[in-house]
Formats: structure tokens, C-alpha cells, sequence
């Protein structure tokens, strides 16, 4: 479950539901709402965890840490757990009241999408072109939906052939395991040749232009953001110290504290 909790939490503090305020919020834990919203929808998982989490705070010291610290913290841990760094983190975020599933479906970075969207995503939030190569590192867990995969597969850009930038033997491999049949929209497909362990293969399998993702692959298409990749597959340690530097920016994202907010005794519905 570390690839859905490092999700969940990205995609929590990616959506203000309230502009300015409201990202790292709790919101992408409250149901309906961002839940139901495409990115999220048949792929979000993890609540059960935060739920059982949160549970046991509420009977240990109930009303004290929020929906939206747990999270956090999880994501934390996962990561470090499957052999990624430690960052610090500060506490004392409150949960958001609302969710929205159309700010989540305008809002979320798509796999579709061009570099150039996913970037100017990225600094609304205010991370800069660094964070989108880190932070797109956390595919280095977890899989993706075939459903996501098969376009680059079997009809690039509606010219009816394979996307021209994949591996050849990395494309046969994906015709396996993806085949282009609808029933196999669900079958997953891992995000890198190591998907349970935190690592930097990812970075080394964008160099060999085998990244899973159309979205992935197109950080090799320019060359600021491709040169830090190589830089990425040939110094780990780099990578670590970086993440955590830009999750700890992520974390940031719009809180609320003070006496805003909630802090919610279930972190699927307002108090």
C-alpha cells in the first residue's frame, strides 16, 4: 500500500478546494467530492488505513491530530519503509471542511498530459521544475491501470502505431501484459522494474526511454528537466536527500491551522 498512500497524499495537497487556502487539507479522505473525481475514481486506495490509524488516535488523545497529519505521516513512513529517506516533518495541520471533484478533475496532473501543463500545475501550487522531477519520482512504487497505458501502446496520438520514443523490448513486454482488449483496461502494470521498493530505478528507466508513462518519458524531452533525471539514475543518494526537500514543500500546500478547520473524529465526513 506504500504507492496509494504516497498518492492519496499528493493528491490531497494538489487540490484547493477554496483558493488560496485548502491543500493539504484532508479532502481527498471526505466522501464524495474529490473521491468521485477522475484521477480518483476506481484507483484512490488507502483509506482504510488512515481510517484505522485515526481510530486508535481518537481512543489514545481523541480531538488532537487531524485527518490531514495522519496522512501525511503515512506517506512519510511508507516511503521509508520500502527503503526511501526520512524527512522531518512539522505538525499541527487542521482538516478542511469541503471537497470538490471538479477542482480535483482541473487541478490533478494527468498522465496525458504535456510537460508544459504538468509544470505550470506544479508552480500554482508553488513547487518549481525540480519538484515535478522529484516528486515524479515517487512512481519509482506501485502500478498503473492498463486503461492508462494502452494508447502509447497500440495507437500514439491516433497514428494507429506505438508510441515511436518506447523501448522495443519494453514495448513487447507492455503488449503482454497490457493486450489490446478492453478486458485488460484493469490488469496493472508496474511503474518501474522494482515497484515495491523505494529506489531511483525509475530515473535509470526513463534514461532507456522505458518509462511507463507518457507523462514520465516526457522529462527526457527537455533538457533541463532531462538532465536532471540522469542525474537522478546515476546518484541515489541525490534523489533521497531531494525528495524529502520536496515533500516537505508539498506538505506545506495551503494548510490550515489555528482554529480553521476541523479536526475530524472520522476522517470520512465533517464533524
Amino acid at each position: 500500500m506504500a504507492a496509494s498512500l504516497l498518492r492519496l497524499h499528493f493528491h490531497d495537497c494538489f487540490v484547493n478546494v477554496c483558493m488560496p487556502l485548502q491543500g493539504c487539507d484532508g479532502s481527498v479522505l471526505l466522501d464524495g467530492g474529490e473521491k468521485n473525481a477522475l484521477p480518483n475514481l476506481n484507483s484512490a486506495r488507502g483509506f482504510e488505513i488512515i481510517d484505522s490509524i485515526k481510530s486508535n488516535l481518537e481512543k489514545a488523545c481523541p480531538g488532537v491530530v487531524s485527518c490531514t497529519d495522519v496522512l501525511t505521516l503515512a506517506a512519510r513512513e511508507a516511503v521509508y519503509l520500502t527503503g526511501g529517506p526520512y524527512w522531518s516533518l512539522a505538525f499541527g495541520r487542521r482538516d478542511g471542511l469541503t471537497t470538490s471533484e471538479t477542482a480535483a478533475n482541473e487541478q490533478l496532473p494527468g498522465p496525458f498530459e504535456p510537460l508544459d501543463n504538468i509544470t505550470r500545475k506544479f508552480a500554482a501550487k508553488g513547487l518549481d521544475t525540480k519538484d515535478v522531477v522529484v516528486l515524479s519520482g515517487g512512481h519509482t512504487l506501485g502500478f498503473a491501470q492498463c486503461g492508462v497505458v494502452k494508447p502509447r501502446l497500440f495507437d500514439f496520438a491516433g497514428s494507429g502505431r506505438p508510441d515511436p520514443s518506447l523501448d522495443a523490448s519494453f514495448l513487447q513486454s507492455l503488449q503482454s501484459t497490457c493486450p489490446n482488449r478492453n478486458e485488460s483496461n484493469s490488469n496493472l502494470a508496474p511503474l518501474d522494474a522494482s515497484s515495491s521498493k523505494f529506489d531511483n530505478v525509475y530515473y535509470k528507466l526513463l534514461v532507456n526511454s522505458s518509462g511507463l508513462l507518457r507523462s514520465d518519458q516526457a522529462l527526457m524531452s527537455d533538457n533541463v528537466t532531462g538532465s536532471m533525471v540522469v542525474g537522478y539514475s546515476k546518484f541515489p543518494f541525490l534523489f533521497y536527500k531531494d525528495f524529502g526537500a520536496s515533500m516537505v514543500k508539498m506538505a506545506g500546500i495551503g494548510v490550515i491551522t489555528g482554529s480553521n478547520g476541523d479536526v475530524r473524529k472520522n476522517c470520512r465526513v465533517v464533524n
